[in-house]
């Protein structure tokens, strides 16, 4: 896998759905790279007897600082690393002084981390493929979305996709994690959010301003026969009911939570984001689909630890040949028990939390 690239342009936009489906679309988008995103604002499970409340968008106005950078270090190389969080207000203005203060000093950016599906198929391979892929959300064998979840889930359902969704049967024919991937998305939306980048614009600006490396730390998973993987993930069941319900959870009880861990980011305040509970909706929906056999066959087994080892390797070159490097990771990474940072701490390297 080819991890480093001289980048004198943008940085790769990458628009991505929630990260719920994040792996799923990877296996059935081949060529594809897809960036994991933060999807923190998760909240535990609550009782489905919880109200929807009506609430106002959230809107953040002005410029904000989006500080809150950890510093890993060696001698005198080091990285800076940039918590990210999603979803944030739509629209907002995001400027940090010390984020622009590195990239000033800054010889190679390093933006998240993620899976690259690498299946040569070719311009037209890929839009003949197209109708399978769309139809690899569906349940296998004509089941509805009431037939594979739980009658109070589906209960749930019913509530709040006519709150955020509306009469569309379309997704009714969904597999439980893109029925709930396309919940959320309305939800947040609906509430003035977005999970679309702040950060990538600042980036920009400064990699194409001064030529700046970056270096896009990917496992790459390699499909020789995407059409027969295509088909075994149809015709397979997930496991994903827990990732569905979990999800109702959060978009009953959090999204007000959302918009306060949203606030948090925006200022920096690194111990407020500690204190708002997370839940386990992501870990959830990427239990299930890491678990499908057909992502299994071509991946590794451990398929988080996997996309750990990369990015670990990606940032201990960085900080052996850079003076400076600034790194970008989802917050719930920096902020969990055992995290990346914490393993380079093991390894000899001086970490600073901010």
């Amino acid at each position: 896998m080819q991890s480093n690239s001289r980048v004198t342009g943008q940085l790769p936009a990458v628009r991505v759905r929630p990260a719920v489906a994040v792996l799923a679309l990877a296996l059935v988008a081949p060529c594809v790279g897809v960036q994991a995103q933060d999807t923190s604002a998760v909240a535990a499970p609550v009782s489905s007897s919880v109200p929807i409340r009506d609430a106002e968008p959230v809107i953040v106005s002005g410029a904000l600082p989006g500080r809150g950078m950890w510093k890993v270090s060696k001698g005198e190389h080091t990285m800076y690393v940039l918590g990210t969080l999603s979803p944030l207000p739509r629209d907002m203005e995001w400027t940090s002084r010390d984020v622009v203060r590195v990239l000033e000093e800054a010889d190679e950016v390093m933006t998240g981390y993620g899976v690259r599906v690498d299946a040569d198929v070719g311009f037209f391979g890929k839009l003949a493929m197209l109708p399978n892929v769309l139809g690899a959300r569906k349940n296998p064998d004509d089941r509805l979305l009431k037939d594979v979840v739980s009658p109070a889930d589906y209960a749930r359902w019913l509530v709040l996709k006519q709150r955020y969704i509306g009469r569309d049967s379309g997704v009714e024919k969904y597999r439980p994690v893109f029925a709930a991937a396309e919940l959320y998305q309305e939800a947040i939306e609906d509430r003035g959010m977005s999970t679309s980048s702040v950060i990538d614009p600042v980036l920009n600006e400064a990699v194409k301003r001064r030529k700046i490396k970056v270096t896009a730390p990917r496992l790459t998973i390699k499909v020789p026969d995407p059409k027969r993987a295509l088909k075994s993930f149809r015709d397979e069941q997930l496991g994903d009911r827990a990732c569905f319900s979990k999800t109702l959870d959060n978009l009953e009880a959090d999204l007000d939570r959302m918009a306060d861990r949203a606030n948090a980011w925006s200022v920096g305040d690194v111990e407020a984001l500690r204190l708002v509970p997370q839940g386990d909706q992501y870990e959830a929906c990427m239990d299930a689909l890491t678990g499908a056999q057909a992502l299994r066959k071509y991946g590794p087994a451990d398929l988080e630890g996997a996309m750990r080892s990369v990015w670990l390797e990606a940032a201990e070159k960085a900080l052996a040949g850079n003076q400076v490097t600034l790194a970008t990771l989802p917050m719930r990474e920096l902020l969990k028990p055992g995290n990346y940072l914490e393993t380079l701490q093991a390894k000899g390297y001086t970490v600073e939390a901010p």
